[in-house]
C-alpha cells in the first residue's frame, strides 16, 4: 500500500480530492438544474400538461443519473423482537380446537372443515404458505367428540390427504391430530373422508344434522360433500358467525407477534426513509421497502408505493414516477411474522422538498382525524361510530384546507390478524362493537385526484380494560409529521 507521502501516494490523494471536489460540482449543478427546471414548470404554466410532467420526470432522471450515483440499499438488522417473540403454544391450539368443538355441539354440526388459509393456520398450524391449494384436496376436519371422563365434549382431529403426500402431511406438525385419512387418485376423496368419519355407516341417523365448510374454502369442496353426503340426512352448510367469530378476539401471545411485526414494519420504513431522495423512483422505493422488510425479520413483505398526484388514488398501481421536490410519497406496507399481518402506512416528505402549505394542512388534518379516532375507539364502541368520527374530523371547516369528508372515499378500518383484513370492518354500515382483544387499522385519508394523496395508517387493539392501544407504540406510534414516519 503506498502512502500519500510518495509521489504516487501524492497524485493518488490528488485524483481522491479531485474526485470528491467534482461530486460535490455535481451534486451543486444538479440542484441548479432542478431549481431553474422547477421555477420553469410553475411558471410557464404547463406543470399540469401530461406531456410536461413525462419530460419533467425523464429529465431530471437523466441529469441525476450524471450528477448523483444510485446507491444500494444499507442493510438493516432484524428487529430484536422477531427472534424472541414466542410462538403460538399446542395448550393455545387445544383451547381453540377445543372452543370449536363445543360450538360444533351446541349447533349439532358434526364436523368442520378447511383447506389451507387462516382457519388453518388459527386451528391447525399450517396454512397456504406451507401448504399450496392445487384441485387435490389436503383438508383439515374437527368434530366433536366425547370424553371418556364426564361425557364432555372434546375435539378430535382429522386430516383428509393425497395418500401419495401423505408423508408430507404428518411434516406439517399439525397439533392433536387423531388420524389422517388418506384417499388415492382413483377414489373420490370425498366420500373416502364421508366414510372414514362414519357419515357413511348403515341404521345411523343423523338427521338434522350438519356439517360446515370454512366460507373462504373453494365452493368444490361444497359439492364434493354435498354429493357424498346426499341422503345421509346430513346437511352441508357454510360455516356460521358463531365459527367465524372465534379468531376475532385475540389473545395475549397473538397480540405479542401483531406487536412486533408491526414495531419491526415501522423501523423497516424508516430506515428506507433515511436514504430516500428527489428524483428516485416507486419502483426503486418499493423494492428497497421490501427488501428492509425481509432483512429486518418479516416474511411477505411489500409495500404499496405512490408518489405526488398517484397517491390520490388510494390503492392505485402508479406509473413509476420520480419524486418530485412538491411531492408527497406514500407507503402502505404489509408483512407477516409467524403468520400475523402488519399493516401500516405513512405518508411522508424528505428533508429537502418544498411541500405547499395546503397539502401540509391536508397531512395535518388527516393526523387529527387519526387522533380522534383512536380515542372513539374503546371497549363497547360501536364500529360505525369510530368511522363517523374521524369523518367528522375531516369534516370541519372552520380552518384551512376546509371540509375534507368528501374525498375520504374508503372505510375507516378492518381487523387484522391471520389475514390482512378481517372482521371486524369500521364503516359507517358496520353493527360491530369492539371489544377486548379485537385489532384493526384506524387509517383516514384524503384523495383529491389529479392532486394529492394523504393516508395514515396504524393498528390498534382493545385492551383488557377497554383502552385502545397502537401495535405501533413500541416503536414510537403514529406519525408525528411528514417527517417522522
Amino acid at each position: 500500500m503506498e502512502r500519500s507521502g510518495t509521489v504516487v501516494g501524492r497524485r493518488r490523494a490528488g485524483s481522491d480530492q479531485e474526485r470528491r471536489r467534482t461530486g460535490r460540482m455535481s451534486n451543486t449543478s444538479f440542484h441548479i438544474f432542478l431549481s431553474l427546471l422547477f421555477f420553469f414548470y410553475l411558471c410557464v404554466g404547463v406543470g399540469k400538461s401530461p406531456a410536461f410532467r413525462t419530460y419533467y420526470d425523464n429529465s431530471l432522471r437523466f441529469f441525476r443519473a450524471f450528477s448523483i450515483p444510485g446507491q444500494a440499499l444499507a442493510p438493516i438488522a432484524p428487529h430484536p423482537c422477531v427472534s424472541t417473540v414466542a410462538p403460538i403454544s399446542e395448550q393455545e391450539f387445544a383451547a381453540r380446537q377445543l372452543e370449536l368443538a363445543e360450538t360444533l355441539a351446541m349447533l349439532d354440526g358434526e364436523a368442520y372443515i378447511a383447506e389451507s388459509g387462516a382457519q388453518t393456520q388459527f386451528f391447525g398450524n399450517f396454512s397456504a404458505v406451507n401448504w399450496k391449494l392445487s384441485e387435490r384436496p389436503l383438508l383439515l376436519i374437527i368434530t366433536p367428540g366425547r370424553s371418556v371422563v364426564g361425557n364432555a365434549t372434546k375435539a378430535e382431529v382429522s386430516v383428509l390427504t393425497p395418500k401419495f403426500e401423505a408423508t408430507r402431511a404428518r411434516l406439517l406438525d399439525i397439533p392433536f391430530v387423531k388420524r389422517y385419512i388418506e384417499w388415492a387418485e382413483e377414489e373420490n376423496p370425498y366420500a373416502v373422508a364421508a366414510e372414514a368419519l362414519g357419515f357413511l355407516s348403515e341404521g345411523c341417523s343423523f338427521k338434522g344434522k350438519k356439517i360446515f365448510i370454512d366460507n373462504s374454502a373453494r365452493h368444490f369442496h361444497y359439492d364434493g360433500f354435498s354429493e357424498a353426503l346426499n341422503g345421509t340426512g346430513i346437511q352441508v352448510s357454510s360455516a356460521p358467525p358463531e365459527i367465524n367469530r372465534l379468531r376475532e378476539q385475540k389473545s395475549k401471545n397473538e397480540i405479542e407477534i401483531m406487536k412486533c411485526a408491526h414495531e419491526a414494519t415501522v423501523h423497516a420504513i424508516r430506515h428506507v426513509y433515511r436514504q430516500m431522495y428527489i428524483g428516485m423512483r416507486e419502483s426503486e422505493a418499493r423494492n428497497m421497502m421490501a427488501t428492509a422488510l425481509s432483512q429486518i425479520g418479516l416474511s411477505q413483505g411489500g409495500c404499496l408505493t405512490l408518489f405526488g398526484e398517484n397517491a390520490a388514488l388510494p390503492h392505485g398501481s402508479g406509473t413509476d414516477k420520480s419524486l418530485g421536490l412538491t411531492d408527497f410519497a406514500l407507503f402502505d406496507c404489509t408483512a407477516t411474522l409467524k403468520g400475523y399481518w402488519s399493516d401500516v402506512s405513512r405518508t411522508v416528505a424528505l428533508p429537502s422538498s418544498q411541500i405547499s402549505s395546503r397539502h401540509l394542512d391536508i397531512w395535518k388534518r388527516v393526523q387529527f382525524a387519526q387522533t380522534w379516532a383512536k380515542i372513539q375507539a374503546r371497549g363497547g364502541s360501536n364500529a360505525r361510530d369510530v368511522d363517523r368520527m374521524a369523518r367528522a374530523a375531516l369534516g370541519m371547516s372552520v380552518s384551512p384546507p376546509g371540509n375534507l369528508s368528501q374525498y375520504f372515499t374508503h372505510r375507516l378500518g378492518h381487523g387484522i390478524g391471520l389475514e390482512g383484513h378481517e372482521q371486524p370492518y369500521l364503516n359507517g354500515g358496520s353493527k360491530a362493537v369492539l371489544q377486548s382483544g379485537h385489532a384493526f387499522s384506524i387509517e383516514p385519508g384524503v384523495y383529491i385526484e389529479g392532486e394529492v394523496g394523504v393516508r395514515l395508517e396504524d393498528c390498534a387493539f382493545i385492551g383488557e380494560w377497554g383502552q385502545s392501544i397502537y401495535l405501533t407504540e413500541g416503536a414510537g406510534g403514529p406519525s408525528q409529521s411528514p417527517w417522522a414516519p
